[in-house]
């Protein structure tokens, strides 16, 4: 059988302020996918939460586009934005950009990855959700698990992965996709997802067709939408783990660097992204620093087994005290660069609108 994976977030509304999602909201998503369950819309469902971003994982049989989870998906984030508004939490269905469903959650504000593939006897999935930050912050970690030999043994000692794997880079200014080869198109990859705010990696593709695709990352760009910042875009990740794919080990080994992203405070900000368990993925000290949660699972047959929260982890303590460190440091430059961003990445920021008293005021 074909399954499908689709993972798909919008911060609905969180408390107090961007820091968490409120739990009662998360048992409302829970009750709705139930229902949806019963009612053979999917096979199986994990709602869980990545700082205040509500995160939707389902598995289903209908295909990635699929109007009619794509529809479950709206109509869930809507009921329960419905009743952040009534709540009052902060920034109720800020990620809705959209009043009428269409057919296609893309383009709506929602952030979606999603894979299709033939299931093998057994299949590991990993799943990422991020918060605080924009989608090119997998591009690091992406390339650490699918290019890079340092991180991923496999790609020297394994015959399965030895050829590589195809990336699709996606420019989201210009909705246009190139598709490089690893290791042959190392450094041309290189020379557009080092820039992550331009050029971010869509898909990762296996070299052996029989198992197709590897990896999918949300890309959509909420300020692009909406004309507007209206909240980070807070990216998500499916990941298909061993037997001609990375080892679980592996994939998470790609985070132990607490890579520089943009993002954080009022997304007008440069750090360093923390791997932290679902419990410490409130994103509290300077709306930050930014957080990467992960789930790890068998799939059989469409259901999820074995959930393993990732990074709940003490090999992960000392990522985390570099990234304070780093975060004490990066602070410490206040409004200076590189702590803030660039000019050329504040254009969707309220910043424009505070330097709009000043376009008649300079003079030679």
């Amino acid at each position: 059988m074909k399954t499908t994976v689709s993972l798909i977030k919008a911060d609905i509304g969180s408390s107090p302020g961007h820091v968490r999602v409120y739990e009662p909201l998360m048992e409302k998503a829970e009750e709705l996918l139930d229902k949806a369950k019963d009612e053979n819309v999917i096979i199986d469902f994990v709602v869980f939460n990545a700082g205040d971003d509500t995160e939707l994982l389902m598995t289903h049989e209908k295909g990635t586009n699929s109007e009619e989870i794509h529809k479950l998906s709206w109509d869930t984030f809507m009921e329960l934005a419905q009743e952040a508004k009534k709540i009052g939490l902060y920034g109720a269905g800020q990620d809705l950009l959209k009043d009428v469903f269409t057919g296609n959650i893309k383009g709506m504000g929602p952030g979606i990855a999603e894979l299709e593939f033939e299931e093998r006897p057994a299949e590991p999935i990993v799943v990422f959700a991020m918060d605080k930050t924009e989608p090119g912050a997998f591009n690091y970690p992406i390339f650490q698990m699918f290019a890079n030999p340092f991180n991923t043994a496999g790609l020297v000692i394994d015959p399965k992965l030895h050829p590589g794997f195809e990336f699709s880079v996606m420019d989201i200014y210009k909705a246009k996709f190139l598709e490089l080869s690893c290791p042959e198109d190392m450094y041309d990859l290189l020379a557009l997802i080092g820039a992550p705010g331009q050029y971010v990696v869509k898909y990762i593709n296996s070299k052996n067709s029989q198992l197709g695709k590897a990896a999918a990352i949300s890309t959509d760009k909420l300020a692009l939408v909406a004309g507007k910042y209206v909240g980070k875009d807070d990216p998500v990740a499916v990941i298909r783990g061993q037997s001609g794919f990375p080892a679980i080990g592996e994939i998470v080994e790609a985070f132990t660097l607490g890579h520089m992203v943009s993002g954080w405070m009022r997304g007008s900000h440069r750090g360093p992204i923390m791997p932290v368990s679902l419990e410490y993925s409130q994103c509290v000290r300077f709306d930050g620093p930014p957080r990467v949660v992960g789930l790890g699972f068998q799939l059989k047959n469409g259901e999820l087994k074995g959930g393993v929260d990732l990074f709940d982890d003490p090999s992960f303590d000392r990522t985390r005290e570099r990234v304070n460190e780093i975060a004490d440091y990066i602070r410490s430059h206040g409004p200076f660069e590189p702590s803030r961003l660039p000019l050329s990445e504040m254009e969707y920021t309220t910043l424009p609108d505070v330097l709009k008293k000043f376009e008649d005021q300079f003079h030679d």
